[in-house]
C-alpha cells in the first residue's frame, strides 16, 4: 500500500519541498540545490497571484513560435478532456515572459516545454515538463488532473526520456520496475507550487536576490527584502 507523509494530503497527496539553491548567508545550501522544507520558505499569499504577473510587471506581446507550440499541447491536451492552466499559457507565450525564468536562473535552468507525459502513478493525471537544470540535476513539470487541478512538482527524474527507454525495443527490466513502482514514483515527484504563478514569483524572485549577492537587507528592493525578512533572525 503507498505510503504518503502526514502533511501530503495538503499538497495534492505528495510530499511538499522547495528545490532551490542559497540566498547567500540568508540561507545556506550544501551543494548546487536543496530541498527545503515547504515551511521553512517564505509564504506566498494565494490572492495575489491572479494570473496578471503584477509582481513581474509587463509579459510583453505573443510570440508566434511560442503560441503555436502551446496550442499544439493544449490541443493534445483537450483529447485527454484536459487543459494548460491560462497563467502558463500567459506567461510561456509572451516576449518577457517565456524565456525570464532562463534569463534570471543561477544555475542555468532553462525552458523546455514536453508534450503530455502520463503521470507514473497511473491515477489519469498528466505531466507537461516545463523547466529543467542544465545538468538535468532537477526538472519541474505541471501535474494536471482531470478535476482540473494543476500545481507544480519537481523530480530528478525526465520522464519523457525514461518513457522513450521503456517503449524502446529492448527496454531496460529495472527501469519497468521502477515505473511500475507507485511508492518509488510518489517519492519521485514532489509538490513545490499550488500554481505556475507562485512558482514563477519564488524561483524568479530568489534568483534575483542570489544575483544581487549581497546580506545587508537595504541593498534589496521592497519585494526582495519582504522575502528575505522571513529569513532574518529574531529579535
Amino acid at each position: 500500500m503507498s505510503q504518503t507523509s502526514p502533511s501530503a494530503a495538503a499538497y495534492g497527496g505528495f510530499d511538499a519541498a522547495w528545490c532551490a539553491t542559497d540566498l547567500g548567508d540568508f540561507r545556506p545550501c550544501a551543494s548546487t540545490y536543496e530541498r527545503y522544507p515547504i515551511d521553512s520558505v517564505p509564504p506566498l499569499e494565494p490572492g495575489r497571484f491572479t494570473g496578471a504577473f503584477d509582481w513581474f510587471g509587463e509579459l510583453g506581446d505573443p510570440v508566434d513560435e511560442q503560441v503555436k507550440l502551446l496550442d499544439e499541447v493544449s490541443a493534445e491536451l483537450a483529447g485527454l478532456g484536459l487543459a494548460l492552466p491560462a497563467d502558463f499559457v500567459a506567461f510561456q507565450t509572451r516576449g518577457g515572459g517565456h524565456q525570464a525564468l532562463d534569463e534570471v536562473s543561477v544555475t542555468a535552468c532553462w525552458t523546455d516545454i514536453s508534450r503530455p507525459l502520463p503521470s507514473p502513478l497511473r491515477d489519469g493525471a498528466w505531466l507537461v515538463r516545463f523547466l529543467r537544470d542544465q545538468q538535468d540535476c532537477v526538472i519541474w513539470y505541471l501535474y494536471l488532473r482531470p478535476t482540473g487541478e494543476a500545481f507544480v512538482v519537481f523530480s530528478y527524474y525526465e520522464y519523457e526520456e525514461l518513457y522513450a527507454d521503456r517503449d524502446s525495443g529492448e527496454p531496460d527490466e529495472r527501469l519497468i520496475a521502477f515505473l511500475e513502482d507507485a511508492d518509488r514514483q510518489r517519492a519521485a515527484l514532489v509538490w513545490c507550487a499550488a500554481s505556475f504563478e507562485e512558482f514563477a514569483f519564488r524561483f524568479w524572485i530568489e534568483n534575483q536576490i542570489w544575483n544581487r549577492s549581497g546580506d545587508d537587507l537595504e541593498e534589496f528592493d521592497g519585494q526582495e527584502r519582504a522575502y528575505l525578512e522571513h529569513y532574518r533572525p529574531a529579535a
